[in-house]
């Protein structure tokens, strides 16, 4: 297919688009209103029900889709075919979402959605509006008018939803083995990621790998007086809390041994473009209430946050909690705490040698028990990618500049996945924003970003077709 048809075939899709806004977010809006909690058993034909309103837009699209039940919540997988050697994209999505608690904090009802202004123009506040089912449906969209106009795809398609990612995704990687030879893609693209700002995309191509514990510190057979025993016995609080108060050291550094051996350091090419970016470091504590950063010495935010790994105590806990005083001395005491891993490093060594240096340091007359929430490790996409390239050429159709390569701090594990069991790179192409309050009371998506993801998500498609002569 010639560049000029494929320009021409696009621009027919986001014109469409652009006269079909208002049924694009009656469609939203009837996805936002099925509260598809899935950490809830109470919500499970709730959950279901979001993967047979999924499945049927999906249906309506021309792609496709059924519901594949699994242990837990179902799969919701979709294939279309698209011209003979056309390249295979995988999207990505899920529909299920957190909790709405607290409840009375939310300025209308979680799953009754709302049209408001905001400083970007209109916004629809409800839960998953950015957390995913607004962005899934970006892509749902963009397939849908491109089938509505073309009757085709200039790519082959397969869509993979699932409903656990809120609570784990315990069913995803038996259903990505059992089923690799059906969904192995050429490439896969998420849309779970955020811009850089309502006006510049981005394109997210490192994430930050996770290695998670719980451990206990157990000492005294049972809670002490503290009157009667204190500073004859072993006080576990205090042991924990010396042991914590040693995982870094006076320049940030984590202390684990061999911590840092597989770090590669980011290229200046890569931290030029990110000082180009007119970071607001200000800005970016203030949201959080602060007005100092803190972390590795000689290391910018960005880099900090993007590039490094660390080492945070997400929770202690032990001995008496309660109002007014009660002098124990506690039988145990527990701490949760989690490593952001970066690429080349190894969560299984990070997450063996964190065990090690806990048991070096068991006080005398106490022990561990020591629970793991999982490895997984970090990601980063080439830059010389061919996928990454046309995605930026989609992305400049749309806003006029190509997405940023930008990182992120937190981690999608299902890029990992689909890199281990699927042998494939993901592109991460999100349109959220810092203040969409994922997670929170009042989640909202900016109409813009949802607009403009869908516009973007048909020029993608589009650019991607033109890979490997598709």
């Amino acid at each position: 297919m010639t560049h000029a048809l494929m320009t021409d075939q696009l621009q027919a899709v986001l014109d469409h688009l652009d006269l079909n806004r208002d049924e694009r977010i009656q469609r939203l809006d009837s996805l936002l209103r099925l509260p598809s909690i899935s950490t809830d058993p109470a919500h499970n034909a709730d959950v279901r029900a979001a993967a047979e309103c999924c499945a049927e837009m999906l249906n309506a699209s021309g792609i496709a889709t059924e519901i594949r039940n699994t242990t837990g919540h179902p799969m919701v997988v979709g294939h279309a075919d698209g011209p003979e050697g056309a390249p295979h994209v995988l999207y990505y999505g899920h529909y299920d979402v957190q909790p709405p608690d607290p409840l009375e904090l939310w300025d209308s009802g979680p799953f009754e959605p709302v049209i408001i202004e905001g400083e970007n123009g209109p916004k629809i506040v409800a839960r998953g509006a950015a957390d995913d089912k607004g962005q899934l449906m970006m892509f749902v969209e963009a397939l849908r008018a491109w089938h509505d106009i073309h009757g085709s795809f200039p790519i082959r398609i397969t869509v993979l939803l699932e409903g656990e990612e809120e609570s784990g995704s315990p069913s995803l990687d038996p259903f990505l083995k059992a089923n690799a030879d059906e969904l192995r893609p050429d490439v896969c693209i998420v849309s779970d990621t955020g811009m850089w700002d309502p006006k510049t995309p981005a394109i997210t191509t490192m994430l930050r790998g996770l290695v998670y514990l719980d451990v206990t510190l157990h000492g005294p057979s049972h809670d002490l007086h503290s009157g009667m025993y204190g500073g004859a016995v072993v006080n576990p609080l205090n042991e924990l809390a010396q042991i914590l108060g040693s995982l870094h050291d006076a320049d940030g550094r984590v202390t684990i041994p061999g911590f840092y051996d597989d770090v590669l350091e980011t290229d200046s090419e890569q931290l030029a473009q990110w000082d180009s970016l007119d970071f607001d470091e200000a800005a970016f504590l203030g949201s959080a209430g602060l007005k100092k950063s803190t972390g590795e010495v000689g290391r910018t935010v960005l880099e900090r946050i993007w590039s490094r790994p660390t080492l945070d105590i997400n929770g202690i806990t032990g001995g008496y909690g309660g109002e007014g005083a009660k002098t124990v001395i506690a039988a145990e005491a527990s701490a949760k705490f989690s490593c952001r891993l970066v690429a080349n490093q190894c969560p299984e060594t990070i997450e063996r040698n964190l065990k090690d240096w806990l048991e070096a340091r068991t006080p005398e007359g106490c022990h561990w028990t020591i629970h793991g929430h999982g490895c997984n490790p970090a990601i980063h996409v080439p830059s010389e990618s061919p996928w990454l390239a046309a995605a930026q050429q989609g992305l400049e159709k749309i806003w006029n500049q190509p997405g940023m390569l930008i990182g992120c701090g937190g981690s999608i594990p299902v890029v990992g996945s689909f890199q281990t069991i699927l042998g494939a790179d993901s592109l991460l192409i999100g349109f959220g924003l810092d203040d969409d309050r994922v997670h929170s009371p009042n989640e909202k998506f900016d109409l813009s970003c949802y607009h403009g993801g869908t516009r973007s998500h048909a020029a993608v498609m589009a650019a991607i077709a033109g890979v490997s002569g598709g």
